[in-house]
């Protein structure tokens, strides 16, 4: 049925349990993975005139996002690898994780993305956003959240 799966880590724990289920989904499944991790630019920041500011911050900050997001992606990789799923890493430089989560599945030309969620209700959801919703009501592609409790 799907043969290549999406599946979106920051490395939080919440993240890394979907994961782990996506890992055993596309084992069961027979399909591959490529994990994917948005990578945040430099904020952006407004200043007054004479604001005193680093011109290497900026690189300084995208080296560091990266090296946490090919850390996160190695993880990720090695639980796959350990349970014998094939497996494929990709980041994006992007303010918006959920579109860069589209274009990855794109790019990758996976046919279902696999997220977790946290399963807000109410005012927590609508205060705190989801970009898991985000990509529910963006993408043409098939989506399967995990929800977790935590």
């Amino acid at each position: 049925m799907f043969k290549h799966i999406l599946v979106p880590t920051d490395g939080s724990p919440l993240s890394v349990d979907a994961v782990v289920r996506a890992v055993s989904f596309a084992r069961e499944a027979g399909a591959r993975i490529t994990f994917f991790c948005a990578v945040q630019p430099w904020p952006k920041m407004y200043y007054g005139e004479g604001a005193i500011f680093d011109p290497h911050l900026p690189a300084s900050f995208r080296e560091a996002m990266q090296c946490t997001a090919e850390d996160v992606l190695h993880d990720a990789e090695r639980r796959a690898r350990e349970a014998g799923v094939d497996c494929d890493k990709l980041t994006l430089l992007s303010e918006e994780p959920y579109q860069a989560i589209i274009e990855a599945a794109k790019r990758s030309e996976c046919d279902l993305i696999f997220m977790a969620s946290h399963g807000r209700r109410g005012v927590k959801a609508l205060v705190l956003g989801s970009e898991t919703q985000k990509v529910l009501t963006h993408s043409c592609i098939p989506v399967l959240v995990h929800r977790s409790e935590a």
